[in-house]
């Protein structure tokens, strides 16, 4: 009986623990190439789904650096028109952008900054 209850708690504390770390970590993340950008103009695409609802969708194609500054051309898709010289994280799997988010100017890299500025001018 005692044994069974200790069980029962240590799987309640494991199932518990899944849960949030399910809801806290975006699994587009793991085991990602982390690359930086800067937002430019995006492509508006219209398309339909196979149902025949219309949809939009904006396509980008950017050049992003990773920490040390090393270039990469990026190309990624969003349900909605990013904000024009936004910086973005960009987590890169293989040859695919997974996902991106974000940042401020303060939080890029130094060699990746300085080889986004000089796109920019």
């Amino acid at each position: 009986m005692k044994k069974t209850m200790i069980f029962g708690g240590v799987l309640a504390v494991l199932l518990i623990g899944f849960i949030i770390f399910i809801q806290n970590v975006n699994m587009n993340r793991l085991g990602t190439d982390q690359y930086f950008v800067q937002v430019q103009e995006g492509t508006r695409v219209e398309d339909k789904s196979d149902n025949g609802e219309k949809y939009v969708y904006y396509e980008y194609n950017l050049e992003g650096f990773d920490k040390e500054g090393a270039a990469k051309t990026l190309t990624f898709t969003a349900h909605k028109e990013l904000r024009k010289e936004a910086y973005l994280r960009v987590y890169v799997k293989k040859t695919s952008v997974s996902s991106y988010q974000e940042v401020q100017a303060s939080e890029l890299p130094g060699p990746a900054k300085l080889k986004l500025d000089a796109l920019g001018k």
